[in-house]
């Protein structure tokens, strides 16, 4: 089963790309994960919704067949550490790839968040597109660390 982080946005610093790669070589062989980044639409003249159509193609074009989607939106789930663990774990049984959607600045396409198999929320503040990329990295390692036991994720 595979991992897909397919993220809309520019490249990103060498901070945010050596601490994704970081964590990312850090899951377990049966648990792969990628990041994938889709390249925006030029804002130009366009409206929101000729970006986000654009934008929803090239995400098409990039998702894997099947795939569980959950995209992350400010309406999504609101989960602790420990919450996240028990929905990979889930999904894990469900035996599809999952791709996880992380927007461009104008957000994800509605489609996508009516049709997503679920939904998160990573936080309640405003995170750049980079932090958003690194901290999703850091916690499906970390929810892993969780279901296998690893002293990484302490409780309490």
């Amino acid at each position: 089963m595979k991992l897909a982080v397919l993220a809309v946005g520019h490249r990103q610093p060498g901070w945010v790309n050596e601490g994704c790669a970081e964590y990312l070589k850090r899951m377990p062989r049966e648990l792969a994960a990628s990041v994938t980044e889709i390249k925006p639409e030029p804002r130009g003249s366009k409206t929101r919704e000729q970006l986000l159509n654009a934008e929803k193609s090239r995400i098409r074009d990039a998702l894997p067949g099947g795939c569980r989607i959950v995209v992350l939106d400010e309406k999504g789930d609101d989960l602790t550490t420990l919450k996240l663990a028990r929905r990979l774990e889930s999904w894990m049984q469900d035996g599809r790839d999952i791709a996880l959607l992380i927007g461009g600045a104008d957000g994800l396409d509605e489609e996508f968040k009516r049709q997503a198999d679920d939904s998160l929320r990573l936080s309640s503040l405003t995170l750049p597109h980079g932090m958003a990329r690194l901290l999703l990295c850091e916690q499906l390692y970390r929810a892993v660390s969780v279901l296998k036991n690893h002293p990484y994720h302490r409780e309490g």
